[in-house]
């Protein structure tokens, strides 16, 4: 699709920009033909030229007019949602409340309730606000709330969020890494899970180009050196299903796609290979035109024709149609054996199916009538209302259990008498119990699975048929938390939690009045604030706690003064002033976006991540930690996009200086050939030629393959990249890979 990110329009003149925006316009307008009844155009006119009136002196970051964003957004719900009329005329308007001087009256008079409702919905998740974390997370929630309301909220504010990606190029850096870690934590998993495979995929693809822009360099140049011989293996693959198909006499298409470079990425990390290692770099589709009541025998005849033809690997069989998937996705997958010795996966589905595929959640209305699936989407919906209904925990946990609940694919699984329950992958026998009820759930001491005895941690399989043992003496513990995934399960453990500590911090609470009161002050919210802030806690309740479980010591009360009835803490150090070449930044100021650090003569305290790493060179940001100053992140860090995600205000743009002085400890992974004299050839090229101090080295062989670990000190990542290739080009060596986890 042409956005109007495509379209040059730098240096026009108001008589060319408006040409500009009315092209783009009745772009939108052919999208929607098919779908405009008497009236609406009219009334999409209205809101283009509100949106145009309201927007007119706003520029986006690139110069381009700012109505040409809502324009390009209600394209994206036609063209790429499959949505209508009332969500153009929403996507049109979105911005309008927020930004400009029309509001949800206006709006009201104009297009009646249900699009003014749709708007509120968008205005009320607008723009993510950094001020902290649970106020991010806060927004997330209420996109949620309006989500289970009206589902065209979040579709447009996917689109809004699409558009936002592909034209990142003229934001600062800072802002494209926030913004692209935000999709991939949020907003790529939610439009996986309303069934919109193209935009997650775009979204994640778009944001590597940021996120990892080396990473995503390479591989895209890979696909393009490769298109050619792909091709001609496609071609090979096809033709002697095409002709098996065509004699079976089906209606069909059938064509082969590239995977996305973020899925390519994702394999070769995870798998530890190279590009040319990853063997499904690509995806025969096959789309079967069938009448409703053939649509599964004829799935399953094709499938039969294509595993004649090539051996398939039966454990990569996934069968989505017996058990489409929670967001109405249905297709039969196989990887099968195809020519010269390569893995293909195969994707069979009908026209319908195909269509829920690409259009998600919009196409599944479109046929939901009269379909035994129907509630799929809706019992996904009721369980997002049940949770967010009894949430009172903490926003950002909110946030990631409802990642780990709700984003993630699901496993189907049996109670006792063979009723189907859905869960997240990764369950346990505990989540099973909370999602049957909580009160079954906090008395739970044991459960049978397959009629086998288990431990509550135990997690469930697809297919699984669980009995859940309980005892009315069981009450839930803290380490419940560790292992469960559903925020069912989470808010009511830790309900349950609260309600044990309230009744031991009333004895707290008792020691903490007699204390109080000896010292001359009142017992009073006023002093009962000030000891909570100054011991850092999160409230008044985990102050009695920890007094009770006496984690607190009451001497240090003599430091406080009491002044009336009041107490006051004493001043606490500052600790967050630091200095860049003499300079004072104080990290929570807008002036603090840029610190060097790596030379002696700095007076940062800094610390180095050890999730990640990182070493002088990594492309890294600072992440200001309470109580420890500053922790330096690579970007790539398996916690960057959670932290950048939920807490942009605490980053702080960083960058190396150079210093040959300082040695940073990393750690490199080498997998070959178990040979004569592999350890010396090894320790010759790092200590001997390159000069490198190894720390520690261990090396095991195992049937003629070793695997070695090697903690070396390296002054920054050139030398490390040398050290990599030196060692990729010794005989044997089959693979040399950094540590990305705090093994070193």
């Amino acid at each position: 699709m042409e956005t109007s990110a495509q379209i040059p329009k730098y240096n026009l003149n108001e008589e060319q920009e408006k040409k500009l925006i009315l092209r783009e316009y009745r772009c939108l307008l052919r999208s929607l033909k098919t779908k405009i009844k008497p009236g609406d155009r009219k009334l999409i006119r209205l809101a283009f030229e509100m949106a145009v009136d309201a927007h007119k002196t706003m520029r986006r970051k690139s110069g381009e007019p700012y109505v040409l964003h809502p324009i390009a957004v209600a394209r994206i719900c036609v063209e790429e949602i499959g949505l209508g009329v009332r969500s153009t005329i929403c996507s049109l308007l979105h911005d309008t409340v927020e930004d400009t001087d029309i509001n949800l009256e206006d709006l009201e008079r104009e297009f009646g309730n249900e699009i003014t409702k749709i708007v509120d919905g968008l205005t009320k998740i607008s723009n993510v606000i950094d001020i902290n974390a649970s106020k991010q997370a806060e927004n997330f929630k209420k996109i949620l709330l309006t989500l289970t309301d009206d589902p065209r909220v979040i579709l447009i504010k996917l689109a809004d969020r699409l558009h936002n990606m592909r034209t990142l190029d003229h934001m600062k850096g800072e802002k494209q890494l926030k913004i692209s870690s935000e999709t991939v934590y949020v907003y790529a998993p939610l439009a996986h899970r309303m069934g919109l495979y193209n935009i997650k995929t775009e979204m994640e693809d778009l944001a590597m180009k940021y996120l990892e822009p080396e990473a995503y360099k390479e591989i895209a140049q890979k696909l393009a050196e490769t298109k050619k011989e792909r091709t001609k293996f496609i071609n090979e693959f096809i033709k002697p299903i095409n002709e098996k198909l065509e004699k079976g006499n089906f209606q069909f298409e059938i064509f082969g796609r590239p995977k996305h470079i973020h899925s390519i990425w994702n394999k070769m990390k995870k798998k530890g290979v190279g590009f040319e290692e990853v063997y499904d770099l690509f995806a025969i589709r096959v789309i079967l035109d069938s009448p409703p009541e053939k649509e599964k025998e004829d799935c399953w005849k094709v499938y039969s024709l294509i595993t004649d033809e090539y051996t398939p690997a039966p454990e990569r069989l996934r069968d989505w149609l017996s058990n489409p998937k929670s967001n109405g996705y249905e297709a039969l997958h196989t990887t099968v054996m195809g020519p010269q010795g390569k893995w293909v996966e195969v994707q069979i589905r009908t026209r319908r199916m195909n269509e829920i595929a690409e259009k998600g959640l919009a196409a599944h209305w479109k046929y939901k009538e009269g379909s035994s699936d129907e509630s799929r989407f809706d019992k996904w919906f009721q369980q997002i209302r049940e949770v967010i209904g009894n949430q009172d925990t903490d926003s950002v946990d909110f946030l990631q259990d409802f990642k780990t609940s709700f984003l993630t694919e699901e496993i189907y699984v049996y109670t006792p008498k063979g009723d189907v329950k859905m869960l997240p992958v990764g369950s346990t026998a505990l989540d099973f119990a909370f999602s049957i009820h909580s009160a079954i759930g906090v008395k739970t001491i044991g459960a049978k699975v397959n009629h086998k005895l288990v431990p509550l941690s135990h997690k469930l399989r697809s297919g699984d048929q669980i009995e859940i043992i309980t005892s009315n003496k069981q009450k839930p513990s803290e380490d419940w938390l560790s292992f469960v995934v559903t925020s069912k399960a989470k808010g009511r453990i830790r309900d349950a939690l609260k309600e044990e500590k309230r009744k031991v911090a009333e004895d707290g609470k008792y020691t903490l009045q007699r204390k109080i009161e000896g010292m001359g002050a009142a017992f009073n919210q006023h002093n009962i604030d000030e000891l909570w802030t100054y011991y850092k806690l999160n409230s008044q309740l985990d102050l009695f706690y920890q007094v009770a479980i006496k984690n607190i010591d009451l001497k240090e009360l003599k430091e406080f003064h009491v002044v009336g009835d009041k107490i006051v803490a004493p001043k606490p150090v500052k600790i967050h002033e630091i200095k860049v070449e003499g300079i004072p930044h104080v990290l929570n100021k807008k002036d603090a976006e840029l610190v060097i650090f790596g030379e002696s003569s700095d007076k940062i305290v800094y610390n180095l991540a050890n999730c990640c790493k990182p070493i002088p060179g990594d492309d890294v940001f600072g992440f200001v930690t309470t109580g420890k100053g500053l922790t330096i992140h690579r970007t790539n860090c398996p916690n960057a996009a959670k932290l950048m995600a939920n807490f942009a205000h605490r980053v702080v743009k960083t960058k190396w200086a150079k210093n040959k002085e300082i040695s940073f400890l990393t750690g490199l992974k080498i997998v070959g050939l178990d040979d004569v004299g592999v350890v010396n050839k090894i320790t010759n090229l790092i200590s001997g030629e390159l000069k490198i101090n190894i720390s520690a080295l261990t090396i095991e062989a195992k049937e003629g393959v070793f695997e070695g670990n090697i903690k070396l000190y390296v002054h920054d990542k050139e030398e490390l990249d040398e050290l990599v290739l030196k060692l990729k080009e010794l005989r044997g060596i089959e693979a040399v890979e950094r540590y990305d986890t705090d093994a070193v």
